[in-house]
């Protein structure tokens, strides 16, 4: 960090051991083990998913309700250290990673689910509740939460980075499914923001504002979640076409006739034979495939699929292979969330740089195309998947540790893709969010926008200690 963006932050090693000694010792009766200084610790929770380097925090720290939140945001902000909030480590875009040192607030414990309303299809959550053991809880009350990211991802994280998935095309991103939040400002303070009406024309809606804040704004702690009926049938299918273009082409016809399908992703023809290697789908050819899901009575869904199949056809799709029994669908959906780790087995030995865009559907085929010429001109490999149905399309970029260059190439790609994207009436991430990879994207699309995000910044957190050096590009 040669030019640090926070250089009132930077303190030697010494001065924020110091610290660090003095906040742990202030927490210590309240805490005891669940505030630690070991550095193993530490460096588990100085790197999330993607890029494998390493900025451990100068102390960890487990909480267990909003109030011990409060406690140690107080004890650090006294002490001017930084604070991470860190939820599961799945976040792509170096989101939890401690540049300038300072307190990690893991909330991995926060982990129990307040409240469910049926009739009202809502619950409340503490931050560190897991999308898998949400559904798996309300299973039992016929409803479910839809946002499926992939990762089990904790529901803090979730709201944290604006999160979508899988079921977005339906069901919408945690803008739409999320009614209010509890939050730990800046301060210290505690503040609740939304409720559980629908609406609400009541002044400033903070809750869009904490939103995709990235932790830079104050700590969610709480989370009021919409929910939805499972149900009542679910079908999901693949399709394989010729090119990338006619796959692309029948999901914008398909969107266009109204077919509300409740999942439509794709994966290009090298994560496919990525697929079918690591996660043995050996009745897939190496083609560009549609993965889809089919929600709601049984006479909806056969009409949806067969509507689906008369567009999917005119663009020389395969016959649907389709799978109903939920093993059966739990393991197609697994092939799709593996296509990360399947993309790296094509290559073993190679890191990754993941790297997200969204542009609109209709231009997601010439987006896609630009940047995979960039990518074999460069001279890498970049598996390709996505979430066709919004626009939403990811890159795995592989490259050789071992090769200064690679990773220079790579990480160009990597900011070039956001610049296509951008072109193409897009923008820089669909749901990554921005962490510390795409603060120069950030400022080229948002411009004197980004005057405004400082300003708040500014006045929210004036120390600049909310997880410093993420989302908001300094002066």
């Amino acid at each position: 960090m040669n030019q640090p963006l926070y250089p009132h932050l930077v303190a030697s090693l010494a001065d924020r051991e110091h610290k660090a000694a003095a906040v742990h010792a202030a927490l210590a009766d309240r805490f005891g083990d669940r505030a630690t200084l070991n550095l193993s610790v530490r460096e588990q929770h100085g790197r999330g998913e993607g890029l494998r380097d390493l900025a451990a925090p100068d102390l960890v720290v487990f909480p267990e309700s909003t109030d011990e939140v409060a406690l140690v945001v107080k004890a650090a902000v006294a002490r001017g250290l930084p604070i991470i909030p860190f939820g599961a480590g799945t976040s792509l875009e170096g989101h939890v990673s401690a540049p300038y040192g300072g307190v990690c607030i893991d909330l991995s414990r926060m982990n129990l689910i307040l409240s469910v309303n049926a009739a009202d299809l809502d619950c409340r959550v503490q931050a560190g509740v897991t999308r898998l053991d949400l559904n798996a809880y309300l299973r039992d009350q016929g409803l479910f939460f839809p946002l499926d990211p992939g990762a089990n991802a904790t529901i803090g994280g979730m709201a944290a980075t604006r999160a979508s998935g899988t079921n977005a095309v339906r069901y919408g991103t945690m803008r739409e499914v999320t009614l209010g939040l509890t939050v730990v400002t800046p301060q210290g303070n505690v503040i609740t923001t939304g409720g559980r009406a629908r609406k609400s024309s009541a002044g400033y809606d903070l809750t869009r504002l904490y939103i995709g804040a990235e932790g830079t704004l104050g700590v969610i702690t709480e989370v009021q979640l919409r929910l939805f009926g499972i149900p009542e049938k679910v079908a999901a299918a693949i399709c394989q076409f010729p090119t990338l273009g006619d796959a692309i082409s029948a999901v914008i016809e398909a969107l266009q006739a109204g077919i509300p399908v409740a999942r439509i992703e794709f994966a290009d023809a090298l994560t496919v034979a990525g697929v079918v290697k690591f996660s043995k789908l050996t009745d897939l050819e190496p083609r560009p495939t549609l993965f889809l899901e089919f929600h709601g009575g049984p006479a909806s869904v056969a009409e949806q699929i067969a509507q689906m199949r008369d567009i999917t056809d005119g663009y020389g799709g395969s016959a649907f292979r389709f799978a109903e029994k939920e093993e059966d669908r739990s393991r197609l959906w697994k092939a799709r969330h593996d296509a990360y780790y399947a993309g790296l087995a094509l290559s073993p030995g190679k890191e990754s740089l993941v790297t997200d865009a969204c542009v609109p559907i209709s231009e997601l085929a010439s987006t896609i195309a630009e940047c995979a010429a960039l990518v074999e001109s460069a001279g890498l490999s970049a598996p390709i998947v996505g979430h066709v149905g919004d626009g939403n399309f990811h890159m795995l970029l592989l490259f050789d540790p071992h090769s200064p260059e690679e990773r220079e190439s790579a990480e160009a790609v990597a900011q070039a893709v956001s610049v296509i994207a951008q072109a193409h009436g897009g923008t820089c991430t669909g749901e990554h969010g921005i962490g510390v990879h795409k603060l120069e994207a950030m400022k080229r699309e948002n411009g004197e926008g980004v005057e405004v995000m400082r300003a708040i910044k500014a006045a929210l957190d004036p120390l600049g200690l909310m997880n410093p050096g993420k989302t908001i590009p300094a002066a």
